[in-house]
């Protein structure tokens, strides 16, 4: 018998992978090749492709999809209706599945809701994409990304606060994590 919570309007299909203790919705569909962690949660309406991995402790809000060639690691937040892709130039005419882009999303990041994740990049671990965001290439580790398309307008601790922007050693005022943080890095001490 499962060892995870599946509601009876969703769907799963045979083949799936899911972890103990993860919970699955309302009106969720999760592929058959699909691999996902423990304690992890789908929220309503939320798809699972095949060619997808998930961590632990993953949650994902109502109306996600996430489709093949997707990687969400340990700890990751998927906001309400917030998008992945997964080829650069879609066209109904023309089949490209051959063509997937993979993206990969690291330990701890969030994506805010209605954020959109342009398919064949990497967001690092604890990064931050603001609401509504639209992500079009690489984001490094602990950075806070928004707008269209999202730039860095500062860094983030591992607990979420935002951190001071300027370079120098900072400690999180909420958890007290020391963080070097440069023009272009922060690094945990």
């Amino acid at each position: 018998m499962a060892a995870y919570t599946v509601h009876p309007t969703a769907i799963v299909d045979d083949g799936a992978q899911i972890g103990d203790d993860t919970r699955v919705w309302h009106w969720v569909h999760i592929c058959s090749q699909a691999r996902i962690g423990a304690r992890c949660s789908f929220g309503q309406n939320v798809f699972v492709g095949n060619d997808v991995i998930i961590g632990d402790n993953v949650k994902v809000q109502n109306n996600v999809s996430i489709y093949d060639a997707v990687t969400l690691e340990d700890d990751v937040f998927c906001g309400p209706s917030m998008v992945f892709t997964n080829v650069n130039n879609p066209r109904s005419h023309v089949s490209r599945k051959n063509e997937y882009r993979r993206t990969v999303v690291k330990k701890g990041a969030t994506i805010g809701a209605n954020a959109t994740v342009v398919c064949g990049h990497t967001i690092g671990e604890y990064a931050f994409i603001g609401a509504g965001a639209v992500v079009t290439r690489d984001v490094l580790p602990h950075a806070l990304m928004v707008g269209t398309p999202a730039r860095r307008i500062g860094w983030m601790c591992q607990c979420g606060e935002r951190l001071p922007d300027s370079i120098d050693q900072h400690e999180c005022d909420a958890c007290g994590q020391r963080y070097d943080i440069g023009g272009n890095h922060c690094t945990p001490l």
